[in-house]
């Protein structure tokens, strides 16, 4: 251990210091003083001890400050305290500058004494005195960054961003102030972040930091959604006022209207941030402009919106008025209110009147808001509902005012009234007058009772006064007085009772001949006799034989007859009459022409109707000329017009009205051909284009909202339905099988015989025709395309792909076979949206027309002895034979032997009365699948029974199915594809085959059963 030791001799002797000891004390000769610790440096605010140690007897240690004050043990910031008898501390609490010197021990002991010294130094640690954190600027400022440090000796200091020293040289905006602060010139967002400033002192090798997050601020940027907002007053409208506001930190916004701040109420609204004001039930004091005020810790920005407020017109003043006829003149005022300021127009009835017309009587005038009509003379036309209509670009308002307009009677109506002895006939006086006038008829200056008690009777109206008069003489014609008498004055009006006479001839201008009909062009009679005409009257005949008539009503406008049923390739003359109530007039001169030759049918007439559904089409047409053939069946053919390939054709029978065309494209546009087929070949296409409706985006109201049932009551129908049909199926199990429910209880309760009778019964049948299958004939039953006739008698059907080219049967066939794939008269017609029409030129044809019967065939009682005439029209029905002929069978045995149960199940087909002379059928091609049944050698022997044809007969379900549209789903089908191809009898076969045509369009009996 070193020290510095002073040694203090004794009287004149001098210390004695070592060179490297900064302590000196006296060396007495008994007393050694030492102060630990040696180095006495403090930092400013720390404590400090010094221990000072006696070697040697000693009796007082004191302390010294360094102003040579002796150091009491009472101070608080420099405490002194003796530890034992040969020790001492000195303590220096929160040392400061004023602390700093050189501090001795003092060590005595009577007249010894001995001090040792310790130098006390003071220095400043580096501490950050000013260097808060965050600093906040605003984005463009010159940033100042404090870092205010405090040290001794002074400190060196290092800016650093993002761990590494800013290089001030490199960035011209960067800047270390002279008091070490940081300047940032024109500070970004983007220096945003965190600041080191480090401090040094070299000397004593010491470094702290202070890490210093700068924060940015951007003053608020505001961005106006709509600069200007429109509004409407007075409808209960709200509008929203709208603005966006960028920033940092997140700027608040509020609006504020003449420099008071809006809050949330009854009248605005806001929404969290305040962005949107919503204004309530608009009025127009809320037009004006709007501020939006964007603030943040850096500032504040404003935008304006303006709210424009507009206000639909409302007329506020238009009143009724009331002139007389012929006045000076009259004005109509009408005042309205709106903004924009609106216009003002004037109406009568469709006459509107505007400003600067150059109508002498009417003058129209307006200015501002107020609007003015002048009638300078008022007449009595001119009485009635003015309509006063204010528009402007928000909306328009119109009110009525009633012009009253009193004036004299004025008689109108038709000055000469024309009839005949014995008719009456009225002359109608109509008198327009106002206020109402009272109404008076004279004769021959008498005036006419009103009792209406002679041929002359008065009735009154409202309006009008009728005299009618009814003939009877030459004396009742002539002039009659009407006089009609109001307040304001009267008016009387001469009248004219002639007698009529019966009209001239109307003149024939063209004639233009079908095949079967002509279509006569003619002019109206120049005469009508003086009252209307009725009906015309046209009569033609072959040359040399007498007239044939037909009266046609006349129609207005129309001056254009068809004459039908005439024979083809044929001359004909014709002449026409008119017909009004007097009676009939002269004929005009008879015109010669001459019918076409047999020739293909015309074009059909051809209607669309849009069914409800939308896409499905429902296609009728009108027969026109036949061409002098009957019309076989119609073909049917459609397509999109977008696709060049056209559906499947469809054949529908002679007699078929219309088709129904199904799950067509929605809007698109069809087109339809329809053509008329008849022996001579086929008609011009009948034209028909329409366009379908737009696929609907959801089910229509009326589709489940149109009944009102509700669940429950649907479930119930639908279960009642359920059960009825059920019932009817059990019913028809009973009649035909003789099985269900209903037979249980027949059989169990009521006595009735089981199915096994019948299977007897038929067993026993059989047995009779099984006895020899070689040599009986063979039944076919087959299903046979309609035979049409051809006039008066029936034709070959044109063969096609569905048709077996064989000898066909006679047209008498063709009321028993009837085709029951699809109805061949419609006679019901569906809901319509949209109708589509084309004209053809051809005249409809009448007299090839065929009219069904939906009555069924009348049975014939088994009593009857005499068969029931046949249909005038139509040709007996062929019955089944056997191929030996026998004497016929009484009628009585007949009926006998049809109650047995027949060989073959005819079930579906109905029952035929008898034929008072039978034909012997022509053989055809047998169907695909025929049923064949050997007979009984005896049956060959009996005699058939003889079959009357009905004088209607229609297919049941035909008559069901009138009432049904052909439905059309998809590929279009032939409806004639339904006969089979049928295979060949046996060559050898020594019978003749017999045909039994299953037919669902008429009810034929089933052939005599052979006896047992």
């Amino acid at each position: 251990m070193h020290s510095n030791v002073c040694l203090a001799l004794p009287h004149s002797a001098l210390p004695l210091c070592h060179p490297t000891c900064s302590l000196c004390f006296s060396l007495p000769a008994s007393l050694q003083v030492e102060i630990t610790p040696m180095q006495g440096e403090i930092s400013m605010g720390e404590s400090k001890f010094f221990l000072c140690e006696v070697v040697g007897d000693v009796k007082d240690i004191d302390w010294y400050a360094p102003n040579g004050e002796k150091l009491l043990p009472n101070r608080q910031d420099i405490l002194v305290n003796r530890n034992d008898e040969s020790s001492s501390t000195l303590t220096i609490y929160n040392a400061n500058v004023d602390n700093a010197g050189i501090y001795k021990c003092v060590a005595k002991n009577g007249d010894k004494e001995s001090q040792g010294t310790v130098n006390v130094k003071i220095f400043q640690k580096i501490t950050f005195k000013n260097a808060p954190s965050p600093q906040e600027f605003n984005e463009g400022d010159d940033a100042d960054i404090i870092c205010d440090v405090v040290s001794s000796p002074p400190a060196d200091i290092i800016w650093k961003h993002k761990g590494s020293k800013i290089q001030v040289a490199k960035d011209v905006r960067f800047k270390i102030l002279t008091n070490n602060h940081l300047q940032i010139r024109g500070i970004k967002k983007t220096d945003e972040g965190a600041y080191t400033c480090e401090a040094r002192v070299m000397t004593r090798g010491e470094i702290d930091l202070k890490i210093i997050k700068v924060i940015v601020n951007v003053l608020p940027s505001i961005r106006t959604r709509q600069s200007e907002m429109n509004a409407t007053a007075d409808v209960n409208q709200s509008v929203m006022l709208a603005c966006d506001a960028d920033g940092f930190p997140e700027p608040t916004v509020t609006w504020a209207r003449n420099n008071i701040v809006l809050e949330s109420d009854d009248k605005y609204g806001l929404n969290n941030d305040g962005s949107e004001l919503i204004i309530k039930d608009v009025k127009k004091v809320d037009e004006g402009d709007y501020t939006c005020i964007a603030r943040n810790k850096a500032g504040e920005k404003e935008e304006e919106v303006s709210l424009n407020v507009f206000v639909q017109p409302k007329i506020t003043y238009l009143v009724n008025q009331t002139a007389s006829e012929l006045e000076e003149q009259i004005t109509l005022t009408c005042e309205a209110s709106g903004d924009p300021t609106p216009t003002i127009t004037w109406s009568f009835g469709r006459r509107i009147f505007t400003e600067g017309d150059l109508d002498g009587n009417v003058v129209v005038r307006s200015h501002a808001r107020v609007s003015s009509l002048t009638l300078k003379y008022v007449q009595f036309t001119d009485a009635g509902h003015y309509l006063c209509t204010a528009r402007n670009s928000i909306g328009q308002d119109q009110q009525t005012m009633y012009l009253e307009v009193r004036y004299a009677p004025k008689i109108q109506g038709s000055v000469t009234v024309y009839t005949w002895e014995g008719n009456a006939a009225n002359i109608s006086c109509e008198v327009l007058a106002h206020p109402g006038a009272s109404v008076v008829w004279f004769r021959d200056g008498q005036q006419l009772s009103s009792t209406n008690t002679t041929n002359v009777k008065i009735y009154n109206t409202p309006a009008v006064s009728y005299l009618e008069v009814t003939p009877d003489s030459q004396n009742d014609f002539g002039s009659y007085n009407c006089t009609a008498t109001n307040m304001i004055g009267a008016e009387s009006k001469e009248f004219l009772l002639i007698p009529a006479d019966v009209p001239s001839a109307p003149a024939i201008e063209r004639v233009e001949p079908f095949s079967s009909t002509a279509v006569v062009e003619f002019e109206e009679p120049d005469a009508s006799g003086g009252v209307a005409i009725l009906k015309y009257r046209a009569e033609w005949r072959m040359q040399g034989e007498d007239w044939t008539g037909r009266e046609y009503d006349a129609e207005e406008g129309e001056f254009m007859i068809t004459i039908v049923g005439l024979k083809p390739e044929t001359f004909y003359e014709v002449k026409m009459s008119a017909i009004n109530g007097k009676g009939e007039g002269e004929s005009s001169p008879p015109q010669n022409f001459k019918t076409e030759p047999v020739r293909e049918p015309s074009p059909p007439k051809l209607e669309g109707k849009l069914q409800t559904m939308g896409n499905a089409l429902k296609v009728n047409w009108i027969k026109q000329d036949d061409g002098g053939s009957p019309i076989k069946h119609y073909l049917i053919r459609y397509r999109a017009k977008h696709v060049p390939d056209w559906k499947p054709e469809i054949r529908l029978p002679n007699g078929s009205e219309y088709v129904v065309l199904n799950s067509l494209d929605w809007n698109t546009e069809y087109e339809v051909y329809v053509v008329a087929e008849n022996q001579q070949g086929k008609s011009q296409p009948g034209t028909l284009f329409f366009r379908t409706a737009a696929e609907p985006t959801a089910i229509p109201d009326t589709m489940h909202s149109g009944s009102g049932l509700g669940t429950g009551a649907i479930v119930g129908i639908l279960i009642v339905v359920f059960v009825l049909l059920l019932v009817g199926v059990d019913v028809t199990c009973y009649f035909l099988n003789k099985c269900g429910l209903v037979m249980c209880i027949a059989v169990n309760f009521c006595g009735k015989s089981g199915p096994g009778a019948k299977s007897k019964d038929l067993e026993e049948g059989k047995a009779a025709f099984t006895k020899d299958e070689s040599k009986g004939p063979i039944v076919e039953v087959r299903t046979e395309e309609e035979r049409t006739p051809n006039h008066e008698g029936g034709g070959p059907t044109e063969p096609n792909e569905t048709t077996p080219l064989t000898e066909p049967e006679p047209a008498a066939d063709t009321t028993a076979t009837v085709v029951d794939l699809l109805p061949s008269v419609a006679t019901n017609s569906e809901p319509v949206t949209e109708s589509f029409s084309t004209t053809q030129n051809s005249p409809t044809s009448e007299s090839t027309t065929l009219t069904s019967s939906t009555a069924g065939p009348t049975p014939v009682p088994a009593e009857s002895k005499t068969a029931p005439k046949t249909s005038p029209k139509s040709k007996p029905a062929p019955v089944p034979q056997s191929s030996t002929a026998k004497p016929s069978t009484p009628a009585s045995q007949r009926a006998t032997q049809s109650d047995v149960a027949p060989l073959v199940d005819l079930s579906e087909a109905p029952k035929a009365t008898p034929s008072s002379d039978p034909k012997p059928p022509t053989p055809t091609a047998p169907s695909s699948k025929p049923v064949k049944v050997p007979s009984n050698p005896s049956s060959a022997t009996a005699d058939a029974a003889p079959q009357s044809q009905p004088e209607s007969v229609q297919s049941p379900s035909a008559t069901s199915s009138q009432n049904k549209d052909l439905q059309i789903d998809g590929l279009a089908k032939d409806v004639f594809d339904a006969p089979g191809k049928g295979s060949k009898a046996p060559a050898d076969s020594t019978a003749a085959p017999i045909y039994l045509h299953k037919s669902s369009g008429s009810d034929a009996s089933p052939p005599p059963r052979a006896p047992q």
